[in-house]
């Protein structure tokens, strides 16, 4: 029972003037001082809030004052004293929680604005239960992480200091996206249906299918979503149809339309792929879709810009040399970055003009491309801010966009473009197994390893 329920939580001394901007609490004993705009930033609904708004004495409140005290040195400059460090950061986000100021305690330790791509180190180890490596990962945008780890999904709170770890119908997740800090959408691609799933209690809220024309099961190839929309590629367990089925995120996951449905036909292979990675991409208000297929001619992909209102192709890229093995957009950057399956190498599009002219630019050295031998195959490429990140092997590479005195302009009046590398991490942290997944949230890099039951977090120092 939470100490103040059901009685008034403050109790009185001495009289103030009532107009004064001065306000005096007692907590545990030890009086502090500050004024009512600094307790005005808690919030209106906090129980700080509360005490501004008192015009009576000094109100009792009978919890730690160490600890409060950090907490109104947060509330005043925004940022924890140096001696938080003496406190447990889970003793810090009880006490905030019970003032109700927890916001402005993640906002100050996770803020996604305190992103520092050139400073991440690896700082902390996330160990998971049982035998299963990590097969995707998810984030929320202050850092809440979620991870699917065989047939169970284990969350870690944005602090990662909780874990939960619940256990799923499927015998191995292919697919995850976080919703919200508890609740995720989970797929297989051996398995049909799209899961909504309650992380705190473990249960199914609901099951999207897709009615395809043979009416068999309905698998999930990718996920991803807007701030409106819930993406999901199925693919029919027959294996001869998929389609891009929206939901709207705002209106109990109604279905909102159905986009790129295709049925195979004799060897039509582009109609065999499913989209396998989705992206919204928001300076354009268009859905990225894309998939590749290896055959006996070696690996072929396509690429598509959808218009979600009128449900058509506005752009479309076919790969075929050197197909992607990994891709992203970045918004931040306009432009599209791919890993070469065969070479490896880091290309980039200029997106600032989207034509059918417009073609991969290497940003690497070129190098030759040895017949049958595939150097990209396994890495991972995500964009994040103002910066790439491109798995190679258990490096990674951060690729960043130099601003040069003098480019040398072409024809459609856009500047050439320059990007730099560099190996992220320091010498011990470098190497090792494959890199298996990227993510971002809240100030760190999520990042899992083949075989390896854990998730290594990256951070500039500020966790």
């Amino acid at each position: 029972m939470p100490p103040f329920e059901g009685s008034n939580p403050f109790s009185y001394g001495f009289n103030r003037e009532s107009n004064s901007s001065i306000v005096t609490i007692d907590v545990g004993g030890q009086l502090f001082q500050t004024t009512k705009q600094t307790l005005s930033l808690a919030g209106s609904k906090s129980l700080i809030s509360q005490i501004s708004n008192s015009n009576q004495n000094i109100p009792f409140i009978d919890r730690d004052p160490e600890i409060f005290s950090v907490l109104l040195s947060l509330l005043r400059t925004g940022n924890l004293p140096s001696k938080a460090k003496a406190f447990d950061i889970q003793d810090l986000i009880f006490e905030s929680q019970f003032y109700g100021i927890e916001n402005l305690l993640v906002d100050s330790q996770s803020n996604p604005s305190q992103f520092d791509a050139f400073n991440l180190e690896k700082s902390l180890v996330l160990p998971l239960s049982g035998r299963d490596s990590p097969s995707a990962i998810s984030t929320t945008q202050y850092g809440s992480l979620h991870v699917a780890h065989g047939s169970k999904i284990s969350s870690f709170d944005w602090a990662l200091q909780r874990k939960s770890t619940i256990l799923t119908q499927f015998a191995a997740i292919d697919s995850l996206l976080a919703l919200s800090p508890k609740t995720a959408a989970t797929g297989a691609t051996d398995f049909s249906g799209l899961q909504i799933i309650d992380l705190d209690k473990g249960f199914v809220k609901e099951t999207l299918n897709w009615e395809n024309v043979t009416r068999s099961g309905s698998t999930v190839q990718a996920i991803g979503s807007s701030p409106e929309y819930l993406f999901t590629s199925f693919e029919s367990s027959r294996r001869n149809s998929n389609c891009i089925m929206v939901y709207d995120l705002n209106d109990s996951l109604r279905p909102v339309t159905e986009i790129g449905h295709y049925e195979i036909f004799g060897a039509e292979l582009d109609s065999a792929i499913p989209s396998t990675k989705l992206q919204w991409i928001s300076s354009h208000n268009l859905l990225m879709a894309s998939g590749s297929h290896s055959g006996p001619s070696g690996v072929s992909g396509n690429i598509r810009f959808w218009d979600i209102r009128s449900g058509n192709v506005v752009w479309e890229l076919k790969e075929k040399s050197d197909c992607f093995s990994d891709l992203t957009v970045s918004d931040s950057l306009s432009a599209m970055f791919k890993v070469g399956v065969n070479s490896g190498e880091v290309f980039f599009m200029d997106l600032r003009n989207m034509d059918a002219d417009n073609t991969w630019v290497c940003l690497g050295d070129g190098r030759k491309v040895i017949k049958g031998k595939k150097e990209g195959l396994g890495c991972k490429i995500e964009s994040h801010g103002n910066q790439v990140f491109c798995s190679k092997g258990g490096d990674i590479e951060l690729w960043s966009e130099v601003q040069a005195g003098t480019l040398k302009t072409r024809e459609g009046g856009l500047q050439d473009r320059v990007f730099r590398r560099n190996l992220m991490g320091r010498a011990k942290d470098m190497g090792g197994s494959r890199i298996t997944n990227l993510n971002f949230g809240g100030n760190k890099m999520f990042v899992t390893k083949k075989d390896q039951q854990c998730v290594e977090v990256w951070s500039s120092g500020r966790v």
